[in-house]
């Protein structure tokens, strides 16, 4: 039996030899083959550096883009809130032009009369060139809280007047789509 498993011993390590070598060979094949792809792998790792730059580049651009989007609306958002205090602290000076030609309308004095209804139209035309807006409201116009300030109720004088606008008590004004000043209404109940 020593002979046999010398013999077969020596067929073991003959046959590990053989399969030693064909991984050596198969190794130099793999690398072989792998010098020839390495030009293909390297151009190909050029390619996918080349779109992730595109695709960095891009989402950079598209970015960038949104940034200048967003400051031009702050921008006007600024440029309209700016005016918007300009135009509430001049709200108060309308009543009273309203007030005053009111009074000088009592008067006997047509000239005076004139003259202050000259300055308030261009003082109007000038606010409303900047946008500035009166909301309308009348009597007999349905009620609405989101538009409207109830400053308080009545009873209406007839069944038609109810849940609307009886009497004005203050004008409201719009500066663009953004309501600054809210009319103040009575209600009828």
């Amino acid at each position: 039996m020593s002979k046999k498993s010398k013999v077969q011993e020596m067929e073991e390590t003959h046959g590990e030899q053989q399969s030693v070598d064909a991984t050596e060979l198969n190794g130099e094949e793999v690398s072989n083959e792998m010098e020839d792809k390495e030009p293909l792998s390297e151009e190909e790792q050029l390619k996918e550096e080349l779109a992730k730059e595109k695709d960095k580049f891009l989402r950079l651009f598209a970015e960038f883009e949104n940034f200048k989007k967003r400051t031009s609306k702050e921008r006007m958002d600024l440029f309209k809130t700016a005016g918007q205090e300009v135009m509430v602290s001049l709200l108060p000076v309308m009543d009273d032009f309203d007030r005053a030609l009111k009074e000088i309308a009592k008067t006997e004095e047509k000239e005076l009369l004139k003259g202050v209804e000259l300055i308030n139209t261009k003082f109007r035309e000038t606010l409303k060139t900047k946008g500035l807006e009166e909301i309308e409201v009348g009597e007999g116009d349905t009620f609405d809280a989101e538009i409207h300030d109830a400053v308080t109720q009545i009873p209406a004088p007839n069944k038609k007047l109810k849940g609307k606008v009886i009497d004005v008590i203050e004008k409201g004004f719009k500066l663009g789509d953004r309501i600054i000043r809210h009319p103040k209404v009575v209600v009828g109940n």
